[in-house]
C-alpha cells in the first residue's frame, strides 16, 4: 500500500544526514518519532515537531528510517528493535552497509514478516538539507514504489537497483569514486600550489571540463584555503565505505588497485587523528609526505 503524510514514521540515527532528513520529513508535515544513542541529538527536531521515540514504541511506526553510522551500528540497532516489530512492518535502511550485513540483517527481519528495503544516498549533507539526495534502493519492487512519497521530501531520484543488497552495491560503487578521486583532488592541489597556481583559481578553472564533478568542486576551494568546517564529509566514513569496495571486490577475486592504494592514504589520515574531521583535510595528508 501507498504510504501518505498520516503514516507514523520512527526515525534512528540523528547524525549528520539523518538529523537533516528528518528534519525534512517533519516540515512535509509527517508525523516523526526521533531517537539517537545519545539522545541530546534529537532536542533540536523535537523543537520543531518531532517526538522523542522509546525503541519499545516502535511497534507503533508503520515506517522504520535508519540512518546510522556502519554495520555494527546497525546490527546493534536491529537487536534492540527485533523483539518490537510486527509484521508487516517496513524498515528502510539509509545507512551505509557492506553487501553482506544487509543481506544478513534483511533474512532476519523477513524471518519476523518485516520488509526490508536498503536505501543508501548520495549528495552530503546539502543533498539532506535540501531534498536532492540521490538514492539506490534494493528489494520488494511495489514496497520501494509504495515509499514515493517518503523518498520524494528526501530525494531527486531513486532507482531501484535490483533484489536487497543491490542498493548497498552501488553506494559502495559510488563511494568508490569519491573517495578515490578525494585523494587525487588532494594531490592535485598540492602539486598545484608548488608550481606556483594560485589554487582557489582551480574549481572556477576547470569548471564544465572532464576533470569537474561535485566533489572537486566541494572539497578543492577547502583544500585550498585550509578551511574545513563544517564537517561535511568525515574521513573515517569515507574510510569505511572504501574498505566495504575493496573488501566486495575480494569475494570476486577482483583486483582494484586504485581503490585499495586510495583506501591506505585515508587510514594513515585516519589513523594520524583525522577520523571525525572533514574529507578536505586530506590535503594535509599528501602535503606532510
Amino acid at each position: 500500500m501507498a504510504f501518505d503524510r498520516n503514516t507514523k514514521i520512527a526515525f534512528l540515527g540523528m547524525g549528520l544526514m539523518g538529523s537533516r532528513m528528518a528534519a525534512r520529513l517533519i516540515q512535509a508535515g509527517f508525523e516523526v518519532a526521533v531517537w539517537n544513542r545519545t539522545a541530546s541529538a534529537c532536542d533540536e527536531l523535537i523543537a520543531i515537531g518531532a517526538t522523542a521515540l522509546k525503541l519499545k514504541n516502535i511497534t507503533d511506526y508503520p515506517v522504520i528510517l535508519c540512518c546510522l553510522a556502519d554495520d555494527h551500528a546497525v546490527h546493534s540497532i536491529y537487536q534492540q528493535i527485533s523483539p518490537y516489530l510486527q509484521a508487516g512492518q517496513i524498515l528502510v535502511d539509509f545507512s551505509s552497509l557492506s553487501v553482506n550485513q544487509t543481506t544478513q540483517l534483511a533474512a532476519l527481519a523477513q524471518a519476523q514478516n518485516v520488509t526490508w528495503i536498503d536505501s543508501p544516498v548520495s549528495g552530503g549533507t546539502a543533498g539532506a538539507e535540501q531534498g536532492t539526495l540521490v538514492i539506490f534502493a534494493g528489494g520488494d519492487a511495489q514496497t520501494i514504489t509504495d515509499l514515493s512519497l517518503i523518498y520524494n521530501v528526501l530525494s531527486q531520484r531513486v532507482t531501484r537497483m535490483g533484489e536487497t543488497g543491490t542498493g548497498q552495491a552501488t553506494k559502495i560503487c559510488n563511494q568508490l569514486i569519491v573517495a578515490a578521486n578525494s585523494t587525487l583532488i588532494a594531490e592535485a592541489v598540492a602539486l598545484a600550489a608548488q608550481a606556483g597556481v594560485d589554487t582557489s583559481l582551480l574549481a572556477p578553472a576547470l569548471a564544465g571540463g572532464f576533470a569537474d564533478s561535485k566533489p572537486f568542486q566541494i572539497l578543492t576551494p577547502r583544500m585550498a584555503s585550509h578551511h574545513f568546517e563544517p564537517v561535511q564529509w568525515k574521513v573515517q566514513t569515507l574510510a569505511k565505505d572504501l574498505n566495504n569496495a575493496v573488501q566486495l571486490a575480494a569475494q570476486f577475486d577482483l583486483k582494484i588497485p586504485v581503490a585499495s592504494l586510495a583506501l591506505s592514504q585515508l587510514k594513515a589520515h585516519q589513523d594520524n587523528g583525522f577520523a571525525e574531521k572533514d574529507l578536505a583535510t586530506v590535503i594535509q595528508h599528501v602535503e606532510k609526505h
